[in-house]
């Protein structure tokens, strides 16, 4: 299929040269092309311009022509953090909040991550396909055309494992490119709760090799925080998974500073997100190395968390990242959107940081940035077409409102 997209009034995060990831200053700068358009042919971005130039067409047999006049088109958000398998919601949670308790507090009773392992324990996988997919379909309509998902609600063998065979299942229903990560350390199970040692051994001994040979996961990560898993534990469970072809990432200083961040950096970590308590320290060893810092609002929203550090960050010389975190109990929304108005809003990047990493940084983090993220030759026609707005700030300005009008997958319209 060949498909030709007219009369764009600003072509947004442009590259000729594709780049990895962007940093520091660079982050202020989005790269566009006002009064464009573009080609895709099968699933594949193949050429761009200014109207000015277009190239004279001899062969338009086959060609579906979309006129963007006075609308914007996008790369498609990438979300390189979600726990999107969920056996179901956690509102009572929500009310405990609002009532006083505090997320630790939650825990402890029984609440949390291991009331979502409860559940999950008792679902089929085809009831957590089912439900995930719905979920899926509902991000992408909202523009996210790359997602990572998270094992992480089984906490046993059996259920960790009929975790990932999901997600497994959604990368062959989805059309959205769909990244796997084992996320064994989550929370201490009940069963283990005297006994965390005998855990971690189980998840070195058992479910890494299991998920090696089922090849059932590009990623592991660790919630590496206090009364869940330290950074000694978390260094020691990731240097396994490498062993198992696993790329390291982490859950990292987000409800207090428990080393996630350093732990990352010497495991190589692709990233390491939340950030709501990263310090001076953890900048300095961010700056000498790849890892990518993930900053997640909705969850920082939702809990009512002290910001992350975003300038401080990128007045380092630091890339950003920007991704949902959508689960039942910390950030019940997958909405890139929304995640960027409120980068925007509450951590004072400019529009153009916050699209450059809810775009390419975010890629970087699943390890897609090589074809996802930004619209260049060679790479996934996933982009989404604005309704009729008057700037690419104008998206992250019109918050909570639903601003996207057309939606392209691997060439394919989903969406108009």
């Amino acid at each position: 299929m060949k498909l030709l997209i007219k009369n764009i009034k600003n072509l947004v995060q442009v590259e000729e040269k594709p780049r990895l990831k962007v940093s520091g200053s660079d982050m202020k700068i989005l790269p566009c092309i006002e009064d464009a358009w573009l080609a895709i042919e099968e699933d594949k971005i193949v050429d761009f311009g200014k109207m000015d130039d277009f190239p004279g067409i001899t062969d338009w047999s086959g060609l579906q022509i979309i006129d963007a006049t006075d609308k914007l088109v996008f790369p498609c958000w990438c979300d390189s953090h979600t726990h999107i398998v969920f056996a179901a919601s956690r509102e009572q949670e929500f009310v405990d909040r609002i009532n006083g308790l505090t997320y630790q507090q939650i825990a402890q009773r029984g609440g949390g991550i291991l009331n979502s392992a409860k559940k999950l324990r008792e679902a089929s996988e085809d009831e957590l396909v089912e439900s995930a997919l719905k979920r899926l379909h509902e991000v992408m309509l909202q523009g996210t055309g790359a997602i990572e998902i998270k094992s992480g609600y089984g906490l046993s063998l059996e259920a960790e494992l009929k975790m990932l065979r999901v997600i497994k299942k959604l990368k062959t229903l989805s059309p959205l490119s769909i990244k796997a990560t084992f996320l064994g350390a989550h929370a201490v199970p009940a069963e283990y709760k005297d006994k965390k040692e005998d855990y971690i051994s189980l998840i070195i001994n058992e479910m890494l090799p299991q998920i090696a040979e089922e090849n059932l996961a590009e990623y592991c990560d660790i919630f590496c925080e206090n009364g869940y898993y330290t950074a000694e534990e978390t260094i020691k469970i990731l240097t396994a998974a490498k062993g198992f072809g696993l790329t390291p990432k982490v859950h990292a200083e987000q409800l207090s500073n428990s080393g996630g961040v350093k732990a990352g950096v010497t495991v190589g970590a692709i990233s390491v997100d939340h950030l709501e308590y990263v310090n001076d320290e953890d900048i300095v060893a961010l700056k000498n190395s790849e890892t990518m810092p993930t900053i997640l609002p909705g969850a920082q929203f939702f809990l009512q968390e002290p910001f992350p550090p975003a300038r401080k960050m990128m007045d380092a010389g630091l890339p950003v990242a920007i991704a949902s975190d959508y689960n039942p109990g910390s950030s019940p929304s997958g909405n890139m959107n929304f995640m960027v108005s409120l980068a925007c809003i509450e951590y004072k990047m400019t529009p153009e940081e916050a699209i450059n990493a809810a775009t390419i940084n975010s890629a970087y983090a699943m390890g897609l940035s090589q074809t996802h993220g930004s619209i260049a030759i060679g790479k996934q026609a996933n982009i989404f077409i604005t309704k009729e707005i008057s700037s690419y700030s104008f998206l992250p300005y019109s918050f909570a409102n639903n601003n996207i009008e057309t939606i392209i997958i691997n060439g394919n319209i989903i969406h108009h």
